[in-house]
């Protein structure tokens, strides 16, 4: 599939599918503004612990394993400290990201009215994954779940054990929707498309649409209209 070529701020709409039978979400920057919290958290617990101050690019060169990952490239001496810490301050911060983006439990409910299997893969360790989805009331949405490793990336491998657990037939139908290019190539490697999600303040939309994602849209309002078209037939 290949998308049509516009410009930003125009949503890009990939060619049509047959069916849309399961949706795959990542959740930071997808589902809810979390980035911020993330780093606010991480600098909490890590700097007293590191004596020393980190940047936020620092921080985000480190993402792509979980925060364990991540606790153990910023603070390596102090990793047990470091990820119970990192996990209190994420959960004692959480009330400044305290819903997820406008539009996304509708969306998730239309989808499930449509018995459209969702999924979610994630960087993030499971113990996070599992508060932030509590916190906005969306963890009984998701058929199955695949958290990240502190080992390094492992979407790829995440999206496949969906696509087994869910006995999915035909990639063609399944669509991920994340935002962040390595959602992208990770999709790409899982042979399933990909649709880039720019509706987050954090997100870098030009470094999306060089990634020549199957589609990208600027808000959840915009996605979640061209998902309701496409099953309407």
């Amino acid at each position: 599939m290949r998308a049509l070529c516009t410009s930003h701020p125009i949503n890009v709409i990939f060619t049509p599918m047959e069916q849309l039978s399961t949706v795959i979400f990542d959740l930071d920057g997808t589902l809810a503004n979390t980035l911020p919290l993330c780093i606010r958290a991480f600098r909490a617990s890590v700097e007293p612990l590191a004596n020393r101050v980190f940047s936020d690019s620092e921080i985000i060169a480190t993402f792509g394993p979980s925060e364990e990952g991540t606790i153990m490239a910023l603070a390596p001496d102090h990793f047990e400290q470091g990820v119970e810490r990192y996990l209190r301050y994420y959960e004692e911060f959480h009330t400044m990201c305290p819903t997820a983006f406008e539009g996304i439990p509708a969306l998730l409910d239309m989808l499930k009215r449509q018995h459209v299997a969702l999924a979610l893969v994630t960087g993030k360790g499971p113990i996070s994954t599992r508060i932030s989805l509590e916190y906005f009331g969306l963890n009984s949405y998701f058929d199955v779940i695949e958290t990240g490793s502190p080992e390094g990336p492992v979407k790829v491998r995440g999206i496949k054990r969906v696509l087994e657990a869910l006995a999915v037939k035909d990639r063609e139908t399944v669509i991920y929707v994340g935002d962040a290019p390595s959602d992208i190539s990770a999709s790409r490697e899982a042979g399933v498309p990909v649709i880039a999600a720019a509706w987050a303040d954090t997100t870098d939309a030009e470094a999306l649409k060089a990634m020549n994602p199957d589609g990208i849209f600027y808000s959840v309002g915009d996605f979640s209209a061209w998902v309701e078209r496409k099953l309407a037939g």
